[in-house]
């Protein structure tokens, strides 16, 4: 099967989430990673556990490093050093993300590897870039507080909350791989390589969308207002006589049918809900209406009743559930990879869909040589 990626040769100094991810996804697309780790103890994520899986590995390293080739280098040795230039001058790409400054130490910063490799795209992430933020830590944890992300999650009345993923992270690395490409795509056509450079901090502050833009174009300072949203309603969790039910009415004309099926068709007209803008503005009052008619059937049937009738509706899955809808939904999101031992690493299959040249999953993250 043909790759998309398959003349790209890439050099992964990169640990923990970040980095690994951007290079896993060029891995999929047929890109040959070597990942560069320290004697020992490699990346860090490889003691991150539990979870564990059915070979001891933790489930952490596993899901961003597959397709990969690993190599140990002392980068404090002047062997291993000399072996990672070498590595690099021979590479298309470079991925770091070190403290900034560090590679430079070493000899193998971007300014010294373009000398002997001029085509090279060299990425760095950092935390808050290399200028004034060069010795901050960068933790996603700290990104999310610091970032405000985790101003706007959470209950109003409880403490501020981040994300059950380390989602600065991804983002992170999604804007590391199109950085890249568009910087491999500009190298084919002009032989100039360059370097790309990605901070968690710009990386989630673009990803705040429409509540970053509601700042910086309307002066607002969205506060945590649970699982509402604030430009849409109803677009929240509300309780049921059995369990839970989201609501994502997107339109009028969902509310209206939504108002139908829930037997009270009088609502939809009524000037308070006549319109989302009517209803942000008095989402308390229609809350309450529509808890009091929820109350009457379990959050599954009405998910299933609403769905028919193209309500954006469902309930709250764990994890197991949420595999399951998409494994019943012909997504086949897991994919096993086998090992060398006999076991396997059944890993999340990746989401880009190619008709000509799909991702690969040609083998399971690498041991630890």
């Amino acid at each position: 099967m043909s790759s998309s990626l398959g003349d790209l040769r890439v050099v992964d100094f990169s640990r923990v989430l970040a980095g690994p991810f951007a290079t896993m996804l060029l891995a999929d697309l047929g890109a040959t990673v070597t990942k560069i780790e320290r004697p020992g103890t490699g990346d860090d994520t490889r003691g991150w556990g539990p979870p564990f899986d059915e070979s001891g590995q933790a489930t952490y390293f596993q899901s961003v490093n597959r397709n990969k080739e690993s190599i140990t280098l002392d980068l404090t040795d002047a062997a291993g050093l000399e072996r990672a230039r070498a590595l690099a001058r021979e590479a298309d790409v470079v991925v770091e993300n070190f403290r900034p400054g560090l590679m430079e130490t070493l000899g193998l910063g971007y300014d010294d590897l373009r000398a002997d490799n001029p085509g090279l795209v060299y990425c760095s992430i950092t935390g808050f870039g290399r200028d004034k933020g060069a010795e901050l830590p960068g933790y996603d944890l700290l990104i999310q507080a610091l970032g405000g992300l985790m101003s706007i999650t959470g209950s109003p009345d409880g403490e501020p909350q981040k994300v059950g993923v380390a989602v600065v992270d991804v983002f992170a690395g999604l804007f590391a791989t199109v950085g890249m490409l568009a910087a491999v795509r500009h190298r084919d056509a002009t032989g100039e390589g360059q370097r790309v450079e990605i901070n968690l901090l710009s990386s989630l502050l673009a990803a705040l969308v429409n509540q970053g833009t509601g700042y910086t174009a309307g002066g607002v300072v969205p506060a945590r207002m649970g699982n509402a949203h604030p430009s849409v309603s109803p677009y929240e969790v509300l309780p049921c006589g059995e369990g839970d039910l989201v609501l994502a009415v997107g339109n009028d004309r969902q509310f209206a049918v939504l108002c139908e099926r829930l037997g009270a068709p009088d609502l939809a007209e009524d000037p308070r809900y006549a319109t989302n803008t009517a209803r942000v503005r008095n989402r308390e009052s229609l809350r309450a209406e529509l808890v009091r008619l929820l109350g009457e059937r379990p959050a599954a049937d009405w998910a299933k009743e609403l769905s028919a009738a193209r309500v954006p509706a469902g309930v709250v899955n764990d994890l197991a559930g949420a595999f399951r809808l998409a494994a019943d939904l012909g997504l086949d999101p897991i994919v096993s990879i086998p090992r060398d031992d006999g076991t396997a690493a059944r890993l999340t299959r990746n989401p880009i869909g190619l008709s000509a040249t799909p991702p690969a999953y040609r083998s399971a993250p690498p041991p630890l040589s």
